[in-house]
């Protein structure tokens, strides 16, 4: 009879044993409280600031506020706090589909949680006679709506150009810190614990990626590459917005796509780690173990002689944190 390894250890050929990983929901709730951070602090800086004073630009305190939610988060969650993220991590590989959809969902959340704050602060400013048309101010839009004029064709590639980006960006800096020692997926949502110094490295590349994609993106119409801030601020916003919103979830989601199957192209994907759940992936350049072998028979097993208590064990390492 074969033995399973405790559900708090994972351990693979030439890697240490993984901590114990967060299940579900402590996950769900650091993607919405992290996303709430960077819409207050993405929408709510130009808010309240007068241009003409402001000692730090809006497209920077965005970035920074991205470093802080990565440093403060990323050891639960993976550090995601964009759709447009986790699309490009479900495509390369690094996450399951129900997780992904769960992490988009908590995301939404949390970002119209944090525009409804900045929304009831605005309410009780006595110089603010209209919520909405201020919200218009920070709220993605082209054509008329843009400060340049720009048409749909040029935000919609910059939007999926940044989006490609910051995804890239993203997975490159968890495959280098993997590459280097420091754990299988930084902000994978794997649930490792790499060094500090590694957690840092990532979430100040992701950062500076973001303010500068930030900047350029307000000079063109308040471009956010995050469709839940896009949402967010679309919500509160008079009507021209949420008619044109439909750009702002698609354009990042097609261009995270792309930078998702282009890392999976290069073997990136799996970055050293076998993803459960993902049929026919398994670690670049290197054999199935005896463990994950016998592992694989148990679960053909299963499948032949008790198809419900197999969906129910899948079902259960998906809350306890295996269904990446």
């Amino acid at each position: 009879m074969s033995t399973h390894a405790p559900d708090h250890v994972d351990t693979l050929p030439g890697h240490a044993a993984e901590p114990h990983r967060p299940g579900l929901l402590p996950r769900l709730g650091a993607e919405a409280f992290g996303t709430l951070i960077i819409v207050v602090a993405g929408l709510g800086v130009p808010l309240f600031t007068i241009p003409d004073s402001s000692p730090l630009p809006a497209a920077l305190a965005a970035g920074l506020a991205v470093t802080a939610a990565m440093l403060a988060f990323a050891h639960v969650s993976g550090g995601h706090f964009n759709p447009a993220i986790t699309v490009g991590h479900l495509l390369a590989g690094r996450i399951r589909a129900g997780a992904a959809a769960a992490y988009i969902a908590a995301q939404f959340a949390g970002g119209l949680a944090g525009a409804l704050a900045l929304f009831g602060i605005l309410r009780t400013l006595p110089g603010i006679a209209d919520s909405r048309t201020a919200f218009d101010t920070v709220t993605a839009g082209f054509a008329e709506h843009s400060i340049i004029q720009a048409p749909l064709a040029a935000v919609l590639l910059l939007e999926m150009l940044g989006a490609a980006i910051i995804v890239a960006v993203f997975l490159g800096s968890a495959r280098s810190d993997a590459a280097s020692g420091a754990g299988n997926h930084v902000y994978s949502g794997a649930g490792n614990a790499p060094d500090s110094g590694s957690r840092a490295g990532a979430a100040v590349a992701v950062g500076l990626t973001f303010a500068v994609l930030l900047q350029l993106g307000q000079s063109v119409g308040n471009l956010p590459f995050n469709p839940a801030r896009a949402l967010s601020s679309a919500v509160f916003s008079s009507g021209w917005a949420a008619a044109q919103l439909w750009v702002f979830l698609a354009a990042p989601l097609v261009g995270a796509a792309i930078a998702g199957l282009v890392f999976r192209s290069f073997g990136a994907g799996a970055a050293g780690r076998h993803v459960p759940g993902l049929a026919g992936e398994s670690t670049e350049g290197e054999a199935n173990s005896p463990e994950q072998a016998t592992d694989g028979d148990e679960r053909a097993a299963a499948g032949a002689d008790g198809p419900k208590e197999a969906r129910a064990s899948e079902a259960q390492e998906f809350f306890d944190g295996k269904g990446r």
